[in-house]
């Protein structure tokens, strides 16, 4: 039987886009804090200051989710690493010099 609520994938990846929507709230607020290329005066004198707000909060979250949920996918891997590897590896040759005769170059006349 499978147990209630959400799969584990599925919750950990509502968490991480919360923590993502959360960095980016906070990187908007010291964006427009900081008035980092004037945005913060632009925002604030503009009719449609509010609707940038959103729109810079909303497309900096996507990516700010994405990127945390991509680290924490990445960062699940497995135990079994730890055991030596192997396979059917040739054998290492060494390489010995070789002299090569040369002929003496032609003059130009």
């Amino acid at each position: 039987m499978r147990e209630p609520g959400l799969p584990k994938l599925i919750s950990q990846y509502i968490k991480h886009v919360l923590i993502g929507f959360c960095a980016s709230a906070v990187f908007v607020a010291l964006l427009l804090g900081y008035n980092i290329a004037n945005l913060g005066h632009l925002v604030s004198t503009s009719p449609v200051g509010i609707l940038a707000v959103v729109m810079l909060w909303v497309f900096n979250g996507i990516v700010f989710a994405g990127v945390q949920f991509g680290i924490s996918i990445m960062t699940m891997g497995d135990d079994d690493d730890d055991t030596p590897g192997g396979g059917l590896r040739s054998p290492v040759r060494e390489y010995a010099p070789v002299r090569v005769p040369v002929s003496k170059p032609r003059r130009k006349i």
